[in-house]
């Protein structure tokens, strides 16, 4: 019993620890750093709840615009591509962005007076909300195109690795990554519960100063990812010099560590066409267009996709017809919706959750995600992205059941059988446990086969072209969330901060309805398109 107990753990987490190289730490650090800034979500949160009048459609609205720069990483990735020695000054600007987001909430928090007399309250909340990811896709592009550098061709005697053994590598190195963010998380979710004690029963000045603080704190964030930049060169720095002092010409060296293997030469067509789609969200966004949300969507779609059908012709057509149906099967899976803010509001007002308790909350979400990670590494290997889909999708939506039970008051009737144990707050932890692994593990698979299969001189490129493809399912996921909010309309309370009035009465009534059609469309949507996907010539076996 013992032995198959240790070589389980051998198998699943001692492997992964012996497969790891200190050429994966420098992307990974990029990658924690961007983890690491959750440190601020539950601030968010409380912050707009508390502070400003924004409804729940607007804010599905908000994230659907503040998504938009992850579809800018095609161009973005291309560029990398195509001056690969100096891609590093992506990540410096990216961090620069991010540490002007903060400093944003951070004088938004402490200074409310002063910031409004400059621009409104709300008006600073979107720009901080918008600056934040254009700084995270560029570090993400980078670091993206790290992770294959980062993995070897050959082993130490210069033979090339299995096709299988490659694949384990990558498949690592993309795990890794995933660990990285998750593990970031992790780390700011336990800050989280130690900052948030108490802090429920703090005066309003109180708890600004903690807010702020917190804001205060995250500007930590963008060092650790010109930290990782910093590494990076110096590895590759101290690898020059063994082997300068193997005798190897400085030229050769040079073409070897710091020069790309083949010249990437500019595609117009990929930067002319992001060009065009900046300018036309630009322009509907700014002049308040009618339905500028699904125009954007679609007119983003369209040029991605029409830039696709030109990077595929680097494929071979099996290849490309294998990561079709690969992405459009992401795609639906990433597109399904949420059920928006109005579930956290409910959680905060009816049952009483506080910012310390959903801190405990993100604390298990992501500590869980890490661990099932590490413990599905071995079956993201062996299984195809269609079953691993699948399957995902079916647990996804069983797993909404403990939430639309909460909603319907179960924790009642099994507080008053368990005296008092299973009440709203187990249930909440034992859902988290069930649904934590799902969202990170869908596109492993996916980053693993880009990194094997695609041409090595347009490695960062198709990286940003498919997650910027797979991103956009998350603006289709924020505009399906934001119908469903139309559809089902939720308001929490909010007062006038100066008279204390009610401005806005608390309206839950239609949460249930909502919380049970997402459920459904979780299930139903992403089973069916690979069942279809897999009856045509796109079916993926990988």
């Amino acid at each position: 019993m013992f032995s198959k107990v240790y070589n389980f753990f051998d198998d699943v987490v001692l492997e992964l620890g012996r497969n790891f190289r200190w050429s994966y730490l420098p992307p990974l650090m990029v990658y924690f750093a961007a983890g690491v800034s959750g440190l601020t979500s539950i601030v968010g949160t409380f912050f707009i709840k508390e502070y400003l009048n924004l409804s729940a459609e607007f804010l599905a609205g908000l994230a659907f615009w503040a998504g938009l720069p992850w579809a800018l990483k095609m161009p973005i990735g291309h560029l990398v591509d195509i001056i690969w020695r100096w891609k590093s000054s992506l990540v410096f600007f990216g961090a620069s962005l991010m540490a002007i987001s903060l400093i944003i909430m951070y004088m938004l928090i402490s200074q409310t007076d002063m910031m409004a007399m400059i621009m409104p309250i709300e008006a600073w909340y979107i720009l901080s909300a918008l600056l934040s990811p254009i700084g995270y896709v560029l570090q993400d592009v980078v670091a993206d195109a790290m992770t294959v550098e980062a993995v070897p061709a050959v082993d130490d005697n210069g033979v090339k690795f299995s096709d299988a053994i490659e694949k384990a590598m990558h498949t690592t190195m993309q795990t890794l990554g995933r660990v990285a963010i998750i593990g970031g998380v992790v780390c700011v979710s336990a800050i989280n519960v130690y900052v948030f004690d108490g802090v429920d029963a703090l005066n309003e000045a109180e708890k600004i100063k903690i807010y702020a603080g917190i804001y205060l704190g995250a500007l930590a964030v963008p060092l650790i990812s010109i930290s990782g930049v910093i590494l990076g060169g110096m590895l590759l720095r101290q690898k020059a010099n063994k082997l300068t002092l193997k005798g190897v010409p400085s030229d050769v060296i040079h073409d070897m560590l710091f020069k790309p293997e083949v010249q990437t030469k500019p595609n117009w067509m990929i930067f002319g066409g992001s060009f065009a789609f900046v300018l036309f969200t630009l322009f509907v966004g700014l002049n308040e267009v009618p339905a500028a949300q699904e125009m954007t969507f679609f007119v983003s779609i369209s040029i991605i996709l029409f830039l696709m059908t030109r990077l595929l012709k680097e494929l071979e057509p099996s290849q490309a017809k294998m990561l079709i149906g690969t992405a459009i099967i992401i795609f639906i899976y990433r597109a399904t919706p949420s059920s928006g803010a109005g579930s956290t509001w409910f959680e905060i007002d009816v049952l009483g959750f506080d910012q310390q308790f959903l801190s405990v909350l993100s604390f298990l979400t992501y500590g869980l995600t890490l661990a099932g990670l590490v413990v599905l590494r071995p079956i993201i290997v062996k299984r195809s992205i269609a079953e691993i889909l699948i399957i995902l999708s079916i647990i996804g939506g069983i797993v909404s059941l403990p939430n639309i039970g909460l909603y319907y008051g179960i924790q009642e009737w099994t507080s008053a059988l368990t005296n008092g144990v299973v009440d709203a707050r187990f249930i909440a932890i034992f859902d988290t446990a069930l649904e934590s692994p799902l969202g990170q593990i869908a596109m492993i698979p996916m980053l693993a086969w880009i990194a094997r299969n695609a041409p090595v001189h347009l490695k960062a490129t198709f990286f940003a072209v498919m997650a910027s493809f797979t991103n956009l399912a998350l603006s289709a996921s924020n505009l399906m969330t934001k119908y469903m909010n139309q559809i089902y309309t939720v308001t929490r309370e909010v007062k006038d901060r100066t008279t204390g009035e009610i401005t806005i009465q608390a309206d839950y009534s239609e949460l249930g309805m909502l919380l049970i059609t997402v459920a459904v469309i979780i299930i139903i949507i992403p089973v069916f398109a690979v069942m279809v996907i897999q009856a045509t010539p796109f079916r993926t076996t990988q």
